[in-house]
C-alpha cells in the first residue's frame, strides 16, 4: 500500500506545482488583459491549487490524518485516490504545455 500513497503524494506535489505556474501566467494575463476569460482561469488555479495544497498538508504533515492514511486506508481507496491525483496530473501537464506554447 505504500506504493500507492507515494504515487499519490507525488502526483499530488506535481499539481501544486502546475497549478502554481499556471496561477502566475493566467494572474499575469488578467492584469494585463482584464478579460472575465482571464479571470476564470486565475479562479480556477486558485481554487485547485488550494484543494492540492490541503491533501499535500493531509498526506504528509497532519499528525493524525497522515498516520491513518498510510495505515488504515484500504487498498482499494488508496488506488482511486492514486488513480484522480495522476489523471488530474497529466491534465494540468497538458493545460500547461498548451499554455505555455
Amino acid at each position: 500500500m505504500a506504493v500507492w500513497v507515494d504515487i499519490a503524494r507525488v502526483a499530488v506535489g506535481l499539481n501544486v506545482l502546475l497549478l502554481a505556474v499556471l496561477g502566475f501566467i493566467w494572474g499575469r494575463n488578467y492584469y494585463r488583459l482584464r478579460s472575465k476569460h482571464t479571470l476564470g482561469l486565475l479562479l480556477f488555479s486558485v481554487f485547485l491549487l488550494g484543494e492540492n495544497v490541503m491533501a499535500l498538508y493531509y498526506y504528509l504533515i497532519d499528525p493524525t490524518l497522515s498516520i491513518w492514511f498510510s495505515t488504515q486506508v484500504p487498498a482499494i481507496a488508496w488506488q482511486a485516490m492514486m488513480a484522480l491525483h495522476v489523471l488530474e496530473a497529466f491534465g494540468l501537464a497538458f493545460l500547461t504545455w498548451v499554455t505555455l506554447d
